[in-house]
């Protein structure tokens, strides 16, 4: 829903004039503020505050009935402590969570689209605004194959075939711009919305469309793993009594390193070259596959039971 979400933005954003899109943009909050007027509190919240009948009320209009539920224990919802963290079921899944968000956004997600448009305009299409509705499809249909296979296949599984994937795409990636400003009388100083090649016509466009094979890849490889599985590991890995704080925190994360990727990808580019800059970004992909490999266990099948003593060692 998310993507389908950010697909419909990208389309609108091809037949509105910017202003008229950020109009459009008011009308999602507002009918979300109209319809959670009439949303309940969600049940366990209801029992941690003795409102029983509230919490009865919300059951029935969240499931039609309230067979199969089971009250939790009263005030084991928000005991976390710092000196919870001296547990491995506690340290062990939130060093997990916070390192899956970090890598999530060192993959190079918004450096590509960053490019989008700019690596469109290079291959000579007509309409290189449609780049970002190439875009949002192709992150549609390869997150609707994860959310399809994501049970059978595993998490882990996902996860490391996402990570390879967005090695070679990122390597290529780095090659293109290598062999697009690798010459000697190229400046380092390159604006995201300049030309990126120097070289013959034909050359440029050939170059280009490698660019293009190697963003339309990179979007599918992190659309059937890491884009949705570090959120889904989050919501199966930490125990009740601490999954809110744990679920803040591994969030705060993913947004401050999106905070800082965006804001120093441009001066990156300018140290370390774009190539460098992608290259960059494709070794980081390979910790990720490296640490899948060696710290994520798989979930899949697992009850929160099994999956907590498996960090304890029992």
């Amino acid at each position: 829903m998310v993507v389908v979400g950010i697909l419909l933005a990208y389309l609108a954003g091809w037949v509105l004039e910017w202003r008229w899109l950020a109009v459009l943009g008011c009308a999602p909050p507002s009918l979300m503020l109209l319809f959670m007027c009439a949303m309940p509190e969600t049940p366990r919240f209801l029992l941690t505050q003795h409102r029983r009948q509230e919490a009865m009320a919300a059951l029935r209009f969240l499931w039609g009935s309230e067979q199969g539920w089971e009250d939790p224990p009263i005030g084991a919802e928000q005991s976390f402590r710092l000196a919870l963290l001296r547990q491995p079921g506690i340290y062990k899944p939130f060093i997990i969570g916070v390192s899956l968000m970090a890598f999530q956004q060192l993959s190079g997600v918004n450096a590509v689209m960053f490019y989008a448009e700019t690596i469109f305009e290079e291959a000579k299409f007509k309409d290189s605004s449609l780049a970002s509705v190439v875009v949002g499809v192709i992150q549609v249909l390869f997150t609707a194959v994860a959310a399809l296979i994501m049970d059978r296949a595993g998490r882990r599984l996902l996860l490391v075939l996402s990570g390879v994937v967005m090695v070679f795409s990122t390597s290529a990636f780095g090659t293109y711009f290598k062999l697009t400003q690798g010459g000697p009388g190229n400046s380092s100083h390159v604006a995201l919305s300049a030309p990126v090649s120097a070289e013959p016509v034909d050359a440029s466009v050939g170059l280009a469309w490698l660019a293009v094979g190697s963003m339309c890849l990179f979007i599918a490889g992190f659309a059937v793993g890491w884009g949705p599985i570090p959120w889904l590991l989050m919501s199966e890995i930490f125990p009740l009594h601490v999954k809110g704080v744990a679920t803040g925190v591994c969030v705060l994360t993913n947004w401050l390193m999106a905070f800082l990727v965006t804001k120093e990808f441009s001066s990156l580019m300018e140290v370390l070259r774009p190539y460098g800059a992608f290259w960059l970004a494709s070794a980081f992909c390979i910790f990720s596959v490296l640490f899948t490999l060696f710290c994520v266990p798989e979930t899949k099948g697992k009850t929160l039971e099994q999956i907590t003593a498996h960090f304890e060692g029992r």
